[in-house]
């Protein structure tokens, strides 16, 4: 956009007013997408709702990536590079207790990650470029994207679909909410941003029986007592210290009442890593502990690790042209260095 120091002053001009004169929208838009939130590869209504949006910019609208999420296409005059612009659609299996006046209805589900923001966000530029379309020098996918939460996330079914193609994309930016940033403040940073994400399950099989009798049973809820602990070693005395590193238990179920002790018991949780092939490490580092503290006990265990998102990787050009138009439109004591990398994922690292 613009040829010299004169247009882009003025586009960046035109793009505050028509920010300003959108931003009552794009709350509303918001705010309706908290309301309704959808699980992961199930945002269908929400898919329904940014597709009535998009098709206001007359953007060439694509369904073929994914079952849900939508891509729009603005084409500009000239044929240059192709920018693409993502953000994530689905919510999380969490109820909410907020007590805000456009808290979710859907019992049980939250969009307790941002990506609510995050649509409103990508499709709110599209509203935006969709009125400078002529001033385009080239062409933007709006890319708003299912599953970012759940494996294989939806980001790669798009990507092995063919959304970074016809037209090919050069370029992609994703944005993420963050909690440590106070509204109106952007943090960026170039190299490694965040985490691999991967997923574990693990079932301990043991011997059930009455509780009231526990040597003639092989109690996997002690044996799994036992294993949550001992995944914490992992961290502190298994992996170089310089090698970051997350195991995280996230749920336990097993039994089902007060005196008896039931056959098996299930965890599952998260591996966090930066490094390649740590995860891969990590794996054999928990079976080989998981069969040390189950062979004790005379119990025995099924793991299976599921590999998700690698670690997120921003370019170091992309990133600088970032701050540079963070500094413009929001001043540069609004924008920050991230120091630390987040041990959080994103899918967006496909």
């Amino acid at each position: 956009m613009g040829k010299n120091n004169s247009d882009s002053r003025n586009i960046r001009e035109r793009i505050k007013k028509i920010s300003a004169d959108l931003a009552p929208t794009l709350i509303k838009i918001r705010r309706r997408l908290h309301e309704h939130p959808e699980l992961s590869y199930q945002e269908f209504e929400t898919t329904k709702y940014l597709t009535r949006w998009l098709k206001k910019t007359s953007a060439e609208i694509r369904t073929e990536y994914a079952e849900t999420g939508v891509v729009g296409v603005l084409r500009g005059s000239d044929s240059g590079p192709v920018v693409a612009l993502r953000g994530d659609i689905d919510a999380l299996p969490i109820k909410e207790t907020t007590g805000l006046p456009f808290a979710s209805k859907n019992p049980g589900v939250m969009h307790a990650c941002g990506h609510d923001s995050h649509a409103t966000m990508t499709l709110g530029a599209a509203l935006i470029l969709a009125q400078l379309k002529d001033e385009l020098n080239g062409s933007v996918k709006i890319i708003l994207q299912p599953g970012e939460e759940k494996n294989p996330g939806g980001a790669s079914i798009m990507v092995k679909n063919g959304v970074l193609t016809d037209p090919d994309v050069d370029v992609i930016f994703g944005i993420h909410s963050d909690h440590r940033l106070a509204v109106g403040h952007i943090g960026y940073r170039e190299g490694v941003a965040m985490a691999a994400a991967d997923e574990f399950y693990i079932t301990i099989k043991g011997k059930g029986g009455h509780g009231a009798f526990p040597h003639l049973a092989v109690d996997p809820i002690v044996i799994a007592a036992q294993v949550v602990l001992g995944l914490q070693k992992i961290r502190s005395r298994m992996v170089d210290p310089h090698d970051q590193v997350v195991v995280t238990v996230g749920k336990i179920s097993g039994g089902k009442t007060t005196n008896v002790i039931p056959d098996k018991v299930k965890l599952i949780g998260t591996i966090r890593t930066f490094k390649p092939g740590l995860a891969q490490e990590v794996d054999v580092m928990m079976r080989r502990m998981l069969q040390g503290i189950t062979h004790a006990y005379g119990a025995e265990f099924d793991l299976n690790v599921d590999y998700g998102s690698p670690a997120l990787i921003n370019d170091r050009e992309a990133t600088h042209f970032l701050l540079q138009s963070g500094k413009e439109y929001f001043g540069g004591d609004n924008c920050h260095f991230t120091e630390k990398p987040s041990l959080g994922g994103e899918d967006f690292s496909f």
